[in-house]
């Protein structure tokens, strides 16, 4: 870390919500977490007793579900000083929607509200939070990134991950025309309307294409996957990778995608 921008030595403890995708699919994303969070001067545990946010069981209307599951993480993270996500996505729904789904439960009304105060998504705690203006990492080679619509839309992640990859050695960003607009995967939306899904991720990939960059950033490992399947069924040589293994200095992994992991 440079020291002259660099984090707060208080050390907090941090509860990492690791996140469905990441879990099963990149736990890589999950490690590079942990080390930029303890680079950041925290404590990071991974609690035992966490599972999904429950955000395909909200977006599909199934309430009693998502609030047994939201019950459940709740319980698993009450205990931290923060809790940190990975994902714009999952992070969006643990602060902005748990608390709407027990707000008639004296109970848990609170303490959904007292939970949902700590969340934060990974990148806009590192800058935000914590006070992380530069990282030492190096990656050689042009990257173009995405604003996932959550992050950006439901938590204000914009500026947060340009001011970290400006500090990147060799790294050079070069912005996609409508960088903000989706990418058509919405989680079940893709599912519910694959064709609308298609059309839009075309548009997505065609102007990650225009960028000239060899390589896709993104905070979402949802739309990561989304993206860089399109381009493989493209033929489009363009890698992919979550934000925070280029932050880490984390790419020893093969990049998202080309090994069926995002079809």
């Amino acid at each position: 870390m440079d020291q002259t921008t660099g984090p707060r030595s208080d050390n907090p403890r941090v509860g990492l919500f690791v996140t469905c995708l990441v879990d099963l699919f990149r736990p890589s994303v999950g490690f590079a977490a942990i080390k930029l969070i303890e680079q950041s001067g925290c404590r990071v545990e991974v609690p035992r007793g966490q599972t999904c946010c429950g955000q395909p069981a909200y977006n599909s209307g199934d309430k009693a579900d998502t609030r047994a599951i939201a019950r459940a993480t709740i319980e698993a993270f009450e205990p931290y000083d923060y809790i940190v996500a990975p994902s714009g996505s999952c992070a969006g729904m643990l602060k902005m929607h748990y608390p709407d789904l027990f707000g008639d439960d004296p109970d848990m009304g609170p303490r959904a509200e007292a939970f949902a105060d700590k969340v934060h998504e990974l990148i806009s705690f590192l800058v935000d939070e914590r006070g992380v203006k530069n990282v030492e990492a190096r990656y050689e080679g042009k990257v173009t990134y995405h604003d996932s619509c959550a992050g950006l839309r439901e938590l204000g992640v914009k500026q947060q991950p340009r001011i970290l990859l400006e500090g990147v050695q060799g790294l050079e960003l070069d912005e996609m025309e409508d960088s903000e607009i989706c990418c058509g995967f919405g989680g079940t939306f893709s599912i519910k309307y694959p064709d609308i899904s298609n059309a839009i991720v075309g548009k997505k990939t065609a102007n990650i294409s225009a960028s000239g960059a060899g390589c896709l950033l993104a905070g979402d490992l949802g739309c990561l996957m989304n993206m860089t399947g399109k381009l493989t069924r493209e033929g489009k040589s363009i890698e992919a990778r979550h934000i925070a293994e280029i932050l880490a200095g984390m790419t020893d992994e093969p990049p998202i995608g080309g090994s069926g992991d995002a079809q």
